[in-house]
C-alpha cells in the first residue's frame, strides 16, 4: 500500500518532468525490491541447506550399497536419514522467520 500511494504522490506533481516523475516512482519501489531480495536470498539459503543434507543422505545411501547392504536396509537407512533432515530444517524455521521479521522491519525506515 506504501508503494503505491508513494508512487501515486509522484504523478501528482505536475510541474515535474517524466524523468522525475519515473525516479521517484523507483525510489518508492526500492523497499519492496529490497524486501522481495531479501526474503527471496533466505529462502535460498535454506533449500541449498535442505538440499545438501538430503545430497549427503544420497552419498551415504550410496556407500552403503557399494559395501554390499541389502537394498531393504539401505532403502530404510536413507528414508531415516531424509526424514531427519526435514525434521532438523523445520526447526530452523521460526528462527528463519524471526529473522526475516526484523530484517523486513528496518527496511524503508
Amino acid at each position: 500500500g506504501l508503494m503505491f500511494r508513494c508512487s501515486a504522490g509522484c504523478c501528482e506533481d505536475s510541474q515535474a518532468s517524466m524523468q522525475q516523475v519515473h525516479q521517484c516512482i523507483e525510489r518508492c519501489h526500492a523497499p519492496l525490491a529490497q524486501a522481495q531480495a531479501l526474503v527471496t536470498s533466505e529462502l535460498e539459503k535454506f533449500q541449498d541447506r535442505l538440499a545438501r543434507c538430503t545430497m549427503h543422505c544420497n552419498d551415504k545411501a550410496k556407500d552403503s550399497i557399494d559395501a554390499g547392504s541389502k537394498e531393504l536396509q539401505v532403502k530404510r537407512q536413507l528414508e531415516s536419514c531424509v526424514t531427519t533432515c526435514v525434521d532438523d530444517h523445520m526447526n530452523l524455521i521460526p528462527t528463519m522467520t524471526k529473522k526475516m521479521k526484523e530484517s523486513l522491519s528496518s527496511i524503508g525506515k
